[in-house]
């Protein structure tokens, strides 16, 4: 998505080819027209950008192009420019939905500020509608798996391609990637998705523990997180039923290198290899920023839904400090940080928060929302309970806990 383009349309060749110039100067993509014809073959719901336009021109004029642009997508930003000085003239344009109204000759410092004003508008109105698009669409990869960027598009199309197959995954990626999320979503595109998908930690999982589990999974899939950590005696067991055959599909989860620990004597090669007949590997944060604003923004309207907060405005800094972070945490790390900021709280994580064990972070996370709810109900301790959808001894147990107290907030 390239979203620097600007149509300029005016009929004065002189005044065009200066605003082309100060856009190019801006790093901007100018589209030059001389009239409402030549423009409106460049006009589309999928434009990636923004129109800068003359009000007076032969013809059909700016509010003709304006009324033709809306028809076509009523988002579409319409800055209008006059050299009358005309006070009514821009009133009325305003009236009719445009995004702006400058006077030319118009500083190139205010111009460009509309313009890119304009432009970020326009970047959120079509991510939004891709998101909403892939809410709406009714494969579980493009629902649950977010992002615009090429490494998501390819992460989505090896899911779907994995999934049709009947062989054993492994899903593979660094820490806080969402590695149990896609083993889900393989099993929900998968033919077996109606089936169930069981979740076991391979940390001190044993072959009879593993059996009881496989069974629960029957019709479905066994998902076995971070195989590394699988005992040796289980690793030989679980190989053992993948040669007799199981009665679930086998996806396993990894986030530490595998090849290392098959060297390491850590994990068989046996299993290893049998198990990495499908691999996925899920890409760090580092490697597709430009997925950072359209999970942030995901993450905070569920943590506003869930929360029954009002969302936020994320303001342009907002998403300019998130990109500016490398998010060794990944998907978890950025989730953490849309739940703060969904609450009122800085999106900035102290160091010492990022040691606390997942017990402690889930902790500080339940008493946030525990003083949002008291401070929205004014103290009304019943009206938060009710609000939490919490029944009234278990938030009162939970305020306790937390050494919270009701009057505080009134």
């Amino acid at each position: 998505m390239s979203l620097h383009k600007v149509l300029v349309v005016d009929d004065d060749a002189a005044v065009r080819a200066a605003l082309v110039q100060t856009l190019e100067l801006a790093n901007l993509q100018p589209i030059s027209a001389g009239s409402f014809i030549e423009a409106k073959d460049h006009i589309c719901a999928s434009f990636e950008g923004v129109i800068l336009s003359d009000i007076r021109m032969p013809g059909r004029d700016g509010f003709h192009l304006l009324g033709f642009a809306h028809g076509i997508d009523s988002e579409l930003p319409v800055i209008l420019l006059t050299g009358e000085g005309d006070i009514p003239m821009a009133v009325r344009a305003m009236g009719q939905g445009a995004f702006g109204f400058l006077e030319k000759p118009c500083p190139p410092a205010d111009l460009l500020a509309e313009v890119e004003r304009a432009l970020k508008t326009r970047a959120l109105v079509l991510e939004n509608r891709l998101l909403k698009a892939q809410l709406e669409a009714g494969d579980p990869a493009a629902r649950l798996l977010f992002g615009t960027s090429a490494q998501a598009d390819a992460l989505r199309a090896r899911v779907r391609m994995v999934a049709q197959t009947q062989a054993e995954v492994l899903v593979c990626g660094p820490p806080g990637s969402g590695i149990s999320k896609v083993a889900e979503v393989v099993h929900l595109c998968s033919a077996y998705a109606k089936g169930p998908f069981v979740k076991r930690a391979a940390a001190g999982l044993d072959p009879e523990t593993f059996a009881d589990a496989c069974l629960h999974a029957a019709g479905g899939a066994l998902f076995l997180d971070e195989l590394a950590n699988l005992p040796p005696e289980t690793q030989f067991h679980v190989l053992d039923r993948l040669e007799t055959g199981l009665p679930t599909r086998l996806i396993a989860g990894a986030s530490t290198d595998l090849e290392q620990a098959v060297a390491d004597g850590r994990v068989m090669p046996d299993l290893f290899y049998r198990l990495d007949v499908m691999r996925v590997r899920i890409p760090a944060l580092a490697e597709r920023p430009e997925d950072i604003p359209v999970l942030f923004r995901h993450y905070v309207a569920q943590a506003c839904e869930q929360a029954g907060l009002r969302a936020p405005e994320i303001t342009p800094q907002v998403i300019a400090g998130l990109m500016a972070r490398d998010w060794p945490g990944n998907a978890r790390a950025l989730m953490s940080a849309a739940m703060r900021f969904a609450l009122g709280l800085s999106v900035e994580q102290d160091r010492a928060d990022t040691d606390l064990g997942l017990a402690d972070q889930m902790a500080r996370v339940e008493r946030s929302l525990l003083i949002a709810a008291l401070s929205r109900a004014e103290g009304r301790a019943a009206l938060a309970a009710e609000r939490l959808k919490l029944p009234r001894k278990t938030f009162y147990d939970k305020l306790a806990r937390y050494g919270l107290r009701p009057d505080d907030f009134r």
